[in-house]
C-alpha cells in the first residue's frame, strides 16, 4: 500500500467510565478533520470503571497511525488497539428494520429474512421489524432488497468488534 492509499481501520479503546471521554475522543477527530464511519461505546468492567470504545474510520496509513497516537495520549484511555492490522478478528453489527406491506410483499420479505436469518421481532397487519446481526455487508444486502418490499425505517448500532482466538484488550 502506497502512502496515499486508504484503508478502513476498526479500532478498540479502553477508557476511564467517566464524564466527557468520548466527547474528548469525538473531539479529537473533528478537530482534525477525520472522520468516523462508526461509533460505538459502553461500560465492559464495572469493577474498574472502563468502557471499550470502538471505532471504524478510513484513511492513509499516515492518517490512521496519527489517529491512534493522538488517542494514546488522551488521559483517560488505556488501551487502543487497530484490531484490522493486529490479526484475525469479528465484527457485527445489530439493526432493526421495518419494513411496510400486504400480500406478495410481506410472504416475499419474510422469506428473505429466514434465508438472511433476520428475527422477527414485531409483527402488525401492515409491518414487520426485523432484528438482524451481522457484517455491515451482510445488513446492506438485506437492505438492498428490502427496500422494494417497502423498507420503511432503520436503526443499526454500528459496528462492534473483538479479536479471535485468545488475543485480547486488557489495560
Amino acid at each position: 500500500m502506497s502512502g496515499t492509499d486508504t484503508r478502513t481501520a476498526t479500532i478498540a479503546v479502553l477508557v476511564e467510565n467517566e464524564a466527557g471521554v468520548l466527547a474528548r475522543v469525538i473531539g479529537l477527530f473533528s478537530g482534525r478533520g477525520y472522520n468516523i464511519d462508526s461509533l460505538t461505546v459502553a461500560p465492559v468492567d464495572a469493577e474498574r470503571r472502563l468502557s471499550r470504545i470502538t471505532i471504524v474510520t478510513s484513511g492513509t496509513e499516515m492518517v490512521i497511525e496519527q489517529i491512534k497516537a493522538q488517542l494514546d495520549r488522551l488521559v483517560p484511555v488505556h488501551k487502543v488497539s487497530d484490531l484490522t492490522l493486529e490479526g484475525p478478528h469479528l465484527v457485527r453489527e445489530l439493526a432493526l428494520i421495518k419494513v411496510i406491506g400486504r400480500g406478495e410483499q410481506r410472504v416475499e420479505a419474510l422469506r428473505l429474512a429466514d434465508a438472511f436469518r433476520a428475527r422477527v421481532v414485531d409483527a402488525t397487519v401492515e409491518s414487520f421489524v426485523f432484528e438482524m446481526t451481522g457484517d455491515a455487508e451482510k445488513i446492506d444486502a438485506f437492505l438492498a432488497l428490502m427496500r422494494p418490499l417497502g423498507l420503511a425505517e432503520v436503526s443499526r448500532t454500528g459496528a462492534v468488534a473483538i479479536a479471535r482466538g485468545t488475543r485480547q484488550i486488557a489495560p
